[in-house]
């Protein structure tokens, strides 16, 4: 069978982007038209959303990008990345090694937070009050999780970027920017929880919840949430394989040579 020259062109259609012979254009619009004049996280925007965001809007993804760039060695992504590039790969292996480390245990928290405050945001517009919406939602994700997505941290007590963050969202909130639903779910789940754990360690928002909060606000989808915190965890990723490679350091494993891990007790073999 032929296959025609408009059915090969058909086959890749895009409006994300059209090159042609001496022309870029991303969404419609030259590229040199963007060119100095456009921010990089405006770019985002333009072409997940198809438009230019505010400045306003902007700000407050970029906010929320910035606020996931990094955690250290402690995050799998991280420490996979620093290993691989002392194994001979290229940088963007490296890179890729970190960021496919990224799954629904690590890295897809902030995509199921936006999944469960829309659910308690459909719950309120149904006639729940935001107390009630939260406990009904909370519950259905607790019977299938013991991990509530956005809240808690195994390392901080307090995730030192949340209250900068949600600080934004009230902002934009009271400038009409956003319309708040999902800033006020958030909170309720919250307060719930507090109420729920009674005298026993808080378990406030993290990064994912606070994040997740700014991605739903201004109307990403809950997958996109997972696609920008891989965004925002690249630049960390890419550092920390950067100077990786500078530290001379060949097939780096998990510990030290000088540490051999235990070995585990027959009960516990398989």
């Amino acid at each position: 069978m032929t296959i025609s020259e408009d059915e090969a062109a058909q086959w890749w259609a895009t409006a994300v982007s059209h090159i042609e012979p001496g022309s870029i254009e991303l969404r419609d619009r030259p590229i040199q038209q963007l060119i100095g004049e456009v921010g990089f996280v405006d770019i985002i925007w333009l072409l997940l959303r198809g438009d230019l965001p505010s400045s306003r809007q902007s700000a407050l993804l970029e906010a929320a990008l910035v606020a996931g760039v990094d955690h250290g060695p402690q995050a799998p992504s991280i420490a996979a990345a620093r290993m691989a590039a002392t194994c001979g790969v290229g940088l963007n292996n490296a890179i890729a090694t970190g960021v496919n480390m990224l799954g629904d245990a690590h890295g897809g928290a902030g995509q199921q937070c936006v999944e469960m405050l829309t659910d308690v945001r459909t719950l309120h517009e149904a006639g729940h009050t935001w107390d009630a919406a939260a406990r009904e939602v909370m519950d259905d994700w607790q019977r299938r999780s013991r991990y509530l997505p956005g809240f808690g941290h195994r390392f901080h007590p307090r995730d030192p970027r949340r209250d900068p963050l949600l600080a934004l969202v009230d902002q934009a909130v009271t400038d009409g920017i956003v319309a708040g639903d999902h800033l006020r779910a958030a909170q309720a789940v919250e307060s719930a929880l507090a109420r729920r754990r009674g005298g026993a360690r808080p378990v406030p928002m993290n990064i994912d919840g606070a994040t997740a909060v700014i991605y739903a606000e201004l109307g990403f989808p809950p997958p996109l949430a997972r696609g920008l915190f891989v965004l925002s965890r690249s630049v960390g990723i890419l550092a920390h394989a950067w100077e990786e490679t500078g530290q001379g350091r060949r097939n780096k494993g998990p510990l030290p040579r000088s540490v051999l891990p235990a070995r585990l007790p027959p009960q516990q073999q398989a």
